[in-house]
């Protein structure tokens, strides 16, 4: 497998390379220089196949002889441990579930699997490496808990001061071992410009041996193509035909595996992007122009990004055509009184207990049905276990929910963190000395 610049295409590297180098120098993101198209046949049969299987199918494809198949299967096997179903609410209505791994968010798909894929090109190095990751909420305790005790590892997460929930502050700072916490004094756009600075630092890649878990790294954003392959066989193995998948959207890497999903051949007839107020690209689809700003807190706090670093690769995907990209994707934002209805009339009207996330999903899924009418399933995806969002929740639909084992530990948990400022210097400094 070979990859690309999105800035400059003339660039060629290998996966195991895109994989530890995670963000070229240019500052672009790593793109596969050929999308493969899955054969007909088994887009077809996908129904017979399990979870592992169409994993295993799809990464092939992509990675080719880079990881031999058996090793493949392995790093698959143990990584993709937890199932993803699809559960319909009504005759034309369901929702993807995503929050089964150890976690309780989608990500676990993308840390588990990067973090074996890792391991197993690490084994072949001796200088220890070095993972960081800008976390929004859900991003932080899926890469902690995918690398703990992954040997050659030692992970640095960076999340922002008051902007995530308990559940997912105790995923990020309880861990120990390998993993390390940073609590920055800043919005999730400063962790993110954090990491990005420190992986173009030629003299802080000289002393550390720098990767990224967020989902810029290409190890992250190909195990996420798997559960709309997933979501797509449970849909055929119901009769189901046509779909329309609806994302809530914050950096965009998840739509984007989904868009890659889609050019490697899965019928997708549409795609809609949920997002909170943070709705520089929602403003993008109708203005032509890409306008990023600060980001804003809102309830649903993984999705409080200002400036996503994924949507680069999607206009990848299409050319940069513009219009191209409107007649595959649709946007609606909603603010956090929206969100809370959404969440309220999800409760009451199929007894379904959501995070603010998956309420958005379903809000635009709604929204995208109503204007568009037709025989087609709506899937919209939850991406986290409503037991992350507390405060969110009413006190009548939290107590409907049932608490994983795992959460109700890592209440009684110490916390580990460092505090530090929104300051490169100072962030460089505490990687130096503390390596």
């Amino acid at each position: 497998m070979k990859l690309y610049s999105t800035n400059n295409k003339d660039l060629r590297v290998s996966f195991q390379d895109a994989v530890f180098t995670s963000l070229p120098q240019d500052g672009g993101l790593y793109m596969p220089e050929v999308i493969p198209v899955l054969d007909p046949a088994f887009i077809r049969n996908i129904q017979q196949y399990s979870l592992q299987d169409i994993a295993f199918h799809v990464a092939s494809a992509l990675i080719g002889d880079d990881i031999p198949a058996a090793d493949l299967k392995a790093i698959i096997a143990e990584a993709i441990n937890f199932d993803a179903p699809v559960k319909f609410l009504d005759a034309e209505q369901a929702v993807l579930e995503l929050f089964h791994g150890p976690s309780f968010a989608f990500k676990d798909f993308g840390a588990r699997f990067m973090s074996r894929v890792m391991g197993y090109f690490s084994k072949q190095g001796d200088q220890l490496l070095d993972v960081l990751v800008a976390t929004s909420g859900d991003t932080g305790g899926a890469v902690a808990l995918g690398f703990l005790g992954v040997e050659g590892t030692r992970v640095t997460i960076l999340y922002p001061k008051g902007k995530v929930s308990k559940v997912q502050e105790d995923q990020l700072t309880t861990n120990g071992k390998n993993i390390r916490a940073l609590e920055v004094d800043g919005t999730f756009d400063d962790c993110q410009t954090l990491v990005k600075t420190a992986f173009n630092d030629e003299t802080l890649n000289k002393e550390l041996r720098l990767t990224s878990a967020n989902s810029i790294n290409i190890a992250r954003l190909i195990p996420q193509t798997f559960y709309y392959f997933w979501a797509y066989a449970q849909l055929r193995s119901q009769g189901a035909q046509d779909v329309v998948f609806t994302v809530p959207s914050g950096n965009f890497g998840n739509i984007g595996a989904g868009l890659l999903a889609y050019k490697m051949g899965l019928p997708v007839k549409h795609f809609v992007a949920g997002t909170n107020i943070n709705d520089t690209v929602p403003r993008f689809l109708q203005n032509g122009k890409y306008a990023p700003k600060p980001s804003t807190q809102t309830l649903a706090n993984a999705m409080d990004v200002g400036n996503p670093s994924n949507w680069v690769r999607i206009q990848d995907l299409f050319g940069q055509d513009l219009d191209a990209i409107r007649a595959v994707v649709s946007s609606y934002t909603y603010t956090d009184e929206e969100t809370k209805l959404g969440m309220e009339e999800m409760y009451a009207r199929y007894n379904y207990v959501a995070c603010p996330h998956t309420a958005i999903a379903y809000l635009a899924a709604k929204q995208y049905r109503k204007e568009h009418e037709g025989n087609y399933a709506s899937v919209f995806l939850s991406t986290a276990h409503p037991c992350k969002f507390p405060d969110a929740i009413t006190a009548e639909a939290f107590q409907a929910i049932e608490l994983p084992a795992e959460a109700i530990a890592l209440a009684q948990k110490e916390r580990l963190v460092s505090k530090i400022d929104v300051d490169y210097d100072g962030f460089k400094s505490y990687l130096l000395m503390n390596k």
